[in-house]
Formats: C-alpha cells, sequence, structure tokens
C-alpha cells in the first residue's frame, strides 16, 4: 500500500500531513509527501518514516515575497500551484491513494484521475469548506458587497475568485490531455464529500446538506522532544511566562506587532517567551525577563507558560487548547480570524479584532487571557478534546484503498 500526501505551503500546511504521514507508516503504507523543498520540511518528513517529495520554490521565500490581498501576487502563485501539483504525476504513478490538502490543490486532482487512483480533499478548519453558516475568508478578486448577509451570495463570490485565480492554468493543463474544462475549479478540488482534519470541539461543522463532509479531527504529528536545557532554565527561573509566536508568518505582515506585545506583556509585570518563527523575531531590550526561542514541542512547552499570544493558525490554536492554556489570537489571514472567533466565544482567551495591535489593546486581551477564570474555562475545554485525528484518518484512508 502506497500513498501520495500533498501539500504547498507554512509549516502549519506540512505539519498535521506529516502526522498522518506518522499514522499510516503505523498501519504498514509506503507515504510520499509532495512538499515545498525546504530543509525544515524534508527533516520532518523523513522522520516520520515518509518520503519527501519536493515541489515548487522553497516556501519562506514565498511567503517573503507575496503581499497578502494583492490580485497579481495570487495569480502567479496560482499558477505556480497548478503547475507544481501536475508535476506530481511521476511520484503518484505507482500509488493508491491521493491526499491533498495546503493552499487550494487545484491539479491534484487530474493527477489523481490519470493515474487512476482515489483523491481526497482535506481541509484544516470549517470556514475553508462551503456553508450557508459561515462566511468565506477573503481572497483577492472581487470583494463582497458592503452589508452583505447571504452568505450563499458570499460564497459564490468566492468561487468566482478562485474560477478568476485558477480556472485558466488549470483548463489549459486539462485541455492538454482531452479534459473538459472546469467551470467552479473549487467545488472541483473540493470535491462533495471532503475531509475536515480539524478538532470537533474546537472547529465544529455546521451540519450542510450539499456537503458530506468526513469529520477526521486535527492531526498531530506525535513530539516527545524533551525542551532545550536553556528553555528549561528560563522557565525555571520565574513565574510561567506569556509565550509570543506568529509562526510562519514574514516580518513585513507582522511590521511592530511581536514588539507591541512585548510592551504589553511586560507592562503587567509578565516575563515573555519570544519564539523566532519565520519573522526572526527577537528580544527587545534583552533582559532576564524576556527570552527568545527557536522551533521548540509545543506540546511539552503550552501547558508551562501563562498565556500564548499567536497569529491564530490552526495548528497552534488546537495545540494551546489541548494544553489547557489561555490565548491571544491576533489574526492576520485566512482561516486565522474563524479561530480567533472560537477561542473568544469558548472562554478560553481573547481574540484581537485587528490584525495590528497597540500597547493599549494587547494588553487588554491579556488581561482577559490572563484572568484565573478563563485558565479555569481553558483547562476545562482541553479535557474534552479528542488528541488522535490523524489516526481515524490514517483508517479511513487504507480502508478507501482497500
Amino acid at each position: 500500500m502506497r500513498v501520495l500526501l500533498s501539500t504547498y505551503g507554512s509549516r502549519g500546511d506540512v505539519e498535521p500531513l506529516v502526522g498522518l504521514a506518522a499514522r499510516l507508516r503505523e498501519l504498514g503504507a509506503e507515504v510520499r509527501v509532495s512538499a515545498p523543498p525546504d530543509a525544515e520540511f524534508t527533516k520532518l518528513i523523513e522522520g516520520a518514516g515518509a518520503v519527501h517529495v519536493p515541489v515548487g520554490r522553497n516556501a519562506q521565500d514565498m511567503v517573503k515575497g507575496v503581499t497578502i490581498g494583492a490580485a497579481k501576487d495570487a495569480r502567479q502563485l496560482a499558477a505556480e500551484v497548478v503547475a507544481m501539483r501536475l508535476d506530481m504525476l511521476d511520484a503518484a504513478s505507482d500509488c493508491d491513494a491521493l491526499l491533498a490538502t495546503g493552499l487550494l490543490p487545484a491539479g491534484a486532482r487530474e493527477v489523481a484521475e490519470r493515474v487512476g487512483i482515489p483523491y481526497v480533499f482535506a481541509a484544516f478548519a470549517p470556514r475553508t469548506l462551503p456553508s450557508p453558516h459561515h462566511r468565506p475568508h477573503r481572497r483577492p478578486g472581487r470583494p463582497f458587497p458592503p452589508g452583505e448577509t447571504d452568505n450563499r451570495v458570499l460564497w459564490d463570490i468566492d468561487a468566482a475568485n478562485v474560477q478568476d485565480m485558477y480556472g485558466e492554468p488549470l483548463n489549459a493543463h486539462r485541455a492538454s490531455v482531452g479534459l473538459a474544462p472546469v467551470a467552479n475549479v473549487r467545488d472541483h478540488v473540493y470535491t462533495d464529500r471532503p475531509w475536515l482534519a480539524a478538532d470537533p470541539v474546537l472547529g465544529p461543522w455546521p451540519e450542510t446538506p450539499e456537503l458530506d463532509v468526513v469529520r477526521t479531527g486535527a492531526w498531530f504529528l506525535p513530539d516527545e522532544r524533551p525542551l532545550p536545557a536553556d528553555l528549561e532554565a528560563f522557565l525555571d527561573a520565574g513565574e510561567p511566562p506569556v509565550y509570543v509566536g506568529f509562526g510562519s508568518m514574514p516580518r513585513h505582515v507582522l511590521e511592530d506587532t511581536a514588539e507591541v506585545t512585548i510592551a504589553a506583556v511586560r507592562g503587567l509585570g509578565r516575563r515573555a517567551l519570544v519564539s523566532r518563527g519565520w519573522a526572526e523575531l527577537a528580544v527587545v531590550e534583552a533582559a532576564g525577563d524576556c527570552f527568545a526561542v527557536g522551533e521548540a514541542n509545543h506540546g511539552a512547552l503550552f501547558p508551562r507558560v501563562a498565556a500564548v499570544v499567536h497569529h491564530g493558525g490552526a495548528g497552534t490554536t488546537a495545540k494551546a487548547a489541548r494544553a489547557g492554556a489561555p490565548q491571544v489570537v491576533v489574526p492576520q489571514m485566512a482561516d486565522q480570524p474563524y479561530w480567533a472567533a472560537r477561542v473568544a466565544e469558548v472562554g478560553i482567551g481573547a481574540a484581537h479584532e485587528e490584525p495590528t495591535p497597540t500597547v493599549e489593546t494587547l494588553s487588554a486581551a491579556l488581561e482577559t487571557a490572563l484572568d484565573p477564570r478563563t485558565r479555569e474555562k481553558a483547562a476545562a475545554f482541553a479535557a474534552q478534546m479528542p488528541v488522535d485525528g490523524a489516526a481515524v484518518a490514517a483508517r479511513l484512508l487504507t480502508d478507501l484503498i482497500r
């Protein structure tokens, strides 16, 4: 049994897929993971016993060179994504199934169809999938009409924007191999039976008759690494710090967010633990109350912090929730506003409405997160969360093959 898993994007897109790869390996499957060629991804994938099939350019270079919301950049990236997915044909040629996720994987379904194997699309957030119960996240292209409240209208606009970005390169390929054009690329890619790899408590799916959504639960990569000795020493040297990390967000998107956050943490008399991330964040005016750390085991770290301030990536949000750590989410793009809203709705932290906080607004959000009542709610919420979504997905995928 041989499976090809495909993604393109940041670590938040790659790591859950590697978690699935690890579970598939436990079931005896050979696994290939098509992902950007970044060295950190190679290490992750090979560490799970899978084969890394590099595609496209380095994700870090891509993130640094793209302006969020710019239609020109989005159109260029869409053409790149289609081309790189179609390049998977050789890697898929002797596989038994193909599962795709990450940036809209237009072209992956064509590869599966040409090889003659099952194709599955998986999303990491409910808001990715069309439903009358929620709005789509904004993409470049035709804007949403001001005041429009009909979610079906908004999802129709979303489909048109996806078609405008991906339709030409995808249909050019389809024509070259004798296939009819696709009039709705988004729904073609998603299929009418997509998988949702989100925690059912943190990110519940609202029943939608048009889609038969398979809910697996969130996918996590098992991580038994100890924390670095210098980080352990910092944690032991005082009260639990506030973790500040914005994952794969580039520096030009964050602007002064990290500096403002550290100032707010210090203003409340708290220590700060700064995760460098792809923006290469550093401590401000280095002192004993602030420490910078590289990539670390969040499962071991988050239970030991006072709160987690982050961008609202699906993986970070779920890991903090599983650890019972109060959160402050400062969303920047895509599904991040959804996760920020969910954190606030269930009472396990605060959502910062604007992507660029001030010391005052961030301090107010932190006060909510650091309230002992919020920690109590976060601990109770963590106890409700199932933890083995990747194992569920692995069994479903192997059943689909057999």
